[in-house]
């Protein structure tokens, strides 16, 4: 089995920058996929972005530009760089690899 850690979360300004981490230990060789995703207050998961096997990244739409997924597959995990934060970004980010096993989250919250 995998599991997931993320950390790097916090409280930032409009327009300021945050880094997500999350490290994946436990039978690291069957990580096919890795996810990030977000739960906004009183909304369901939202798929922010994912990383294939093959390395290709797919960004949601609403944070294209902004936000950059990258992997480091000897330390196993992977990062998220958010830029330009907006208030619409606050929630709680979380990790996900294989679509199956999910971190506990880190709450991102952007208000002035």
């Amino acid at each position: 089995q995998v599991q997931v850690a993320e950390s790097g979360g916090g409280l930032v300004q409009p327009g300021g920058s945050l880094r997500l981490s999350c490290e994946a230990s436990g039978d690291t060789s069957s990580i096919y996929n890795w996810g990030w995703y977000r739960q906004a207050p009183g909304k369901m998961h939202q798929v922010v972005a994912w990383i294939s096997a093959a390395g290709a990244v797919t960004y949601a739409d609403s944070v294209k530009g902004r936000f950059t997924m990258a992997r480091d597959n000897a330390r196993n995990a992977v990062y998220l760089q958010m830029n330009n934060l907006k208030a619409e970004d606050t929630g709680v980010y979380f990790c996900n690899v294989n679509f199956k096993t999910w971190g506990q989250g880190t709450q991102v919250t952007v208000s002035p």
